[in-house]
């Protein structure tokens, strides 16, 4: 027998948990399915704690999504007593030889052009004045620029999950954990989703499977959408180090090019480490073909490439390290359209390894899209049109689109 519900949600991770607990709380009768147990490591929604900040130099787009994600953990944090979001405060820098204060492109001059644009609170450093506040930068180069944002700092993504998992359950969700989906379709009435254990009918879809998506859905999503193994290292903290307690959240560009570039988060108390990470952009591979381990020589390579010289008071001793993987669209920004075939059916991954910070807010607009067919925050940036021309499946947007992304 099928059941029915009102809204049916695929995957469970960032996107997924934060649409099933706000669509929950409002009395939606929601149901939620993942192949795995969220919260896990087998996503992109692991690894203790993800970059937040305001001033988000990806784009101009994001920075209301941001502000309302931010909002939002707050409000968890005071429903649940869990410590979901810390104000460690960001430092963003470049210090590289061949740093060009005209270069609009460089990082850290479009998060503080973005900054001031939106007044956001922040401060520029010299190179100077980046040595005296964080001496761990340890070959800051004379023509090095640094912005610091007192009210960014890091969320942690398993707590975020399993809290808003937990929510949506009191509040009525059902969540199928461990089920795997085998169909997929729709008509004039609604979608039908089939998995290995049961068939569900439901009114709409929110489909947000990250990293199985393309495989999940085919084109045109197969053709706009790579996945891309990332490490994770913590590195052992050298005795004495000063670190615990005063230092920051940080995006430290020391040249052109993604491999350099690594970003890192405060040592904390008790842990005796810092994690130190990258992303890469030139490998790709599968959900099912990623190596879960991190090699002796690829940590050396981490230490020698990103960390020695560049940042004190850590040895090279890697304590403990994960993997995560990014979906990551062609341009490196999120897909969140109708689906171009699927009736009632809005896709919402691919969130190109920065989508983490957004989340919250994305599942509240998420929610609002399936009860009314429209949500406050403008969204029409992240459409599938952008891609016509990419693929010969493009789709040609209808109503659902112009719905979802007003203004």
């Amino acid at each position: 027998m099928s059941e029915r519900c009102e809204v049916v949600v695929l995957g469970l991770g960032a996107m997924g948990a934060a649409t099933v607990y706000q669509l929950a709380k409002t009395g939606v009768n929601v149901v939620g399915i993942d192949r795995h147990h969220p919260p896990h490591n087998l996503g992109s929604s692991h690894g203790d704690t993800r970059i937040t900040r305001l001033s988000v130099g990806e784009g101009a787009q994001y920075v209301p999504i941001v502000r309302n994600s931010h909002r939002i953990w707050r409000e968890l944090e005071a429903l649940t007593g869990e410590s979901l979001f810390e104000q460690s405060g960001l430092l963003v820098l470049t210090s590289s030889p061949e740093f060009d204060p005209a270069d609009k492109t460089d990082f850290t001059l479009r998060t503080i052009n973005l900054a001031q644009t939106y007044g956001i609170e922040h401060e520029v450093l010299n190179a100077t004045q980046i040595r005296q506040r964080f001496p761990q930068f340890s070959d800051v180069h004379d023509t090095a620029i640094g912005y610091f944002e007192p009210d960014g700092g890091f969320v942690r993504p398993e707590r975020c999950i399993d809290v808003q998992l937990r929510l949506a359950g009191q509040h009525g969700a059902i969540l199928h954990k461990g089920e795997t989906v085998t169909a997929i379709s729709s008509d004039e009435q609604g979608v039908t989703v089939t998995t290995d254990r049961r068939t569900l009918l439901a009114n709409k879809l929110v489909i947000s499977a990250g990293n199985w998506s393309g495989e999940l859905l085919g084109k045109p999503f197969e053709n706009l959408l790579s996945v891309y193994r990332q490490k994770l290292f913590w590195f052992e903290l050298e005795e004495d180090t000063g670190l615990v307690g005063h230092s920051p959240t940080f995006i430290f560009t020391h040249g052109r090019g993604d491999d350099k570039v690594n970003y890192g988060f405060p040592a904390l108390a008790g842990e005796g480490s810092l994690k130190i990470a990258t992303a890469q952009y030139h490998t790709v591979t599968s959900p099912q073909d990623i190596d879960r381990t991190v090699s002796a020589a690829e940590a050396q390579d981490m230490y020698e490439q990103q960390v020695k010289g560049r940042i004190a008071g850590v040895t090279s001793t890697v304590l403990k390290s994960a993997v995560c993987a990014y979906t990551v669209t062609p341009d490196r920004h999120f897909i969140i359209d109708a689906h171009p075939s699927l009736q009632h059916t809005l896709f919402v991954s691919a969130c190109s390894g920065h989508g983490f910070k957004h989340s919250a807010a994305l599942g509240e607009a998420f929610a609002q899209w399936c009860m009314r067919g429209s949500s406050d925050l403008d969204l029409s940036s992240f459409s599938l049109k952008r891609f016509e021309g990419e693929t010969t499946n493009a789709h040609t947007p209808g109503p659902q689109q112009n719905n979802l992304n007003r203004a």
